[in-house]
């Protein structure tokens, strides 16, 4: 069983073979001997997250059955889970991810200098972020519309028995908005003026039906106001926090409660437009820099008790609290042009064969 032309892992193998592993090279200590090249570790890892394949040990078992696999590792023996683990997260997690990082900038240069990368607009990732606010102050957008609802059938109901009681002539359109309202209070008001009508307060005082009338109606247009500020605050999301407008509540990734309960915070998406092709080339690699560590129990433990340690390596997490900010080397001016190079896929992959061969 042989592996067609035009299979992608003949052209991952082919991009990879002209990438420069001098510096991960050098993450390597100059005591002993490496037993597997580091091209072929980083062809193994690469094709694994094509293929959805993130855990050492199911790397491991995937280069021992899968024929590709086998493929990319060019007559060499399977490695071990262990020797896969340590060169994702010491070698290329090294310098605090930025061996890995340079790895990924060449394979953006190939992408761009190819004519496969337009970078008009990146989405580099999200995350959530909880807010510092009251998390029983919500409002949600679907009961403020549902309450909208009951006081707009309210006031078709009651508004033309009030007028009628109160001798108020008005013509009733068919949708009543806050407008009509305000109007109906003024000749209401009108009417108490001309009528000398005092209004009471406290128990044993009985109120004019003129007083009820303008009370009545006072509260529908504050409840209209309260109903419809909430919906334009709400906007496209389905509530947000009374004492921080801009927040929403959601799930949280770390519930420590372990009840599932909504919480006010932010839904950040970092977003690039209309950058330099190398500023966007950086962004892109910070967002799939080195992924976190979680091969194994012992790292999963190693992870729980050094949470600050694992965020290092996250991508995700980097991109909120990675404070030293990302410098990528210059680019050369001729590769890195307005223009790419114009060739399709076919000329790409058949150049890098070329190269490789």
């Amino acid at each position: 069983m042989s592996i067609p032309k035009d299979d992608p892992v003949r052209l991952l193998s082919a991009v990879l073979d002209r990438i420069d592993y001098r510096r991960i090279n050098a993450a390597y200590s100059r005591l002993g001997r490496n037993e597997y090249p580091t091209r072929l570790l980083a062809k193994v890892w690469v094709y694994g997250y094509m293929r959805q394949i993130i855990h050492s040990r199911a790397v491991e078992a995937a280069c021992r059955e899968n024929l590709k696999f086998m493929y990319l590792l060019e007559g060499h023996k399977a490695p071990d889970h262990n020797t896969l683990a340590r060169f994702r997260s010491q070698v290329l997690g090294g310098e605090n991810g930025e061996v890995g990082e340079d790895l990924l900038r060449q394979v953006v240069e190939l992408l761009i200098e190819a004519g496969f990368v337009d970078m008009a607009t990146v989405f580099i990732d999200g995350t959530k972020i909880e807010a510092s606010a009251n998390k029983y102050t919500f409002v949600w957008k679907k009961s403020s519309q549902k309450q909208m609802e009951k006081l707009q059938a309210k006031i078709e109901e009651q508004l033309p028995a009030l007028l009628t009681n109160t001798g108020i002539k008005y013509r009733m359109p068919e949708d009543v908005a806050i407008h009509h309202l305000k109007k109906i209070r003024r000749k209401l008001y009108a009417q108490k003026r001309a009528e000398g009508i005092e209004f009471v307060s406290g128990s044993g005082k009985r109120k004019a039906p003129i007083q009820r009338a303008i009370e009545t109606v006072g509260s529908w247009i504050e409840k209209y106001k309260r109903y419809t500020r909430d919906i334009h605050i709400c906007g496209d999301r389905n509530s947000y926090c009374k004492t921080d407008h801009d927040a929403t509540f959601m799930h949280m990734k770390e519930d420590h409660m372990r009840n599932g309960q909504l919480k006010p915070g932010y839904n950040v998406n970092w977003e690039q437009k209309a950058a330099g092709r190398a500023e966007q080339g950086a962004l892109c690699l910070q967002a799939f820099c080195v992924p976190a560590r979680s091969d194994g129990r012992k790292n999963q433990q190693r992870a729980r008790k050094a949470p600050a340690r694992q965020s290092q390596y996250s991508g995700r997490e980097r991109l909120c609290h990675d404070k030293r900010g990302y410098e990528l080397p210059p680019f050369s001016a001729q590769r890195h042009g307005e223009g790419g190079s114009g060739m399709d896929a076919s000329q790409f992959g058949l150049q890098c064969s070329q190269a490789a061969s």
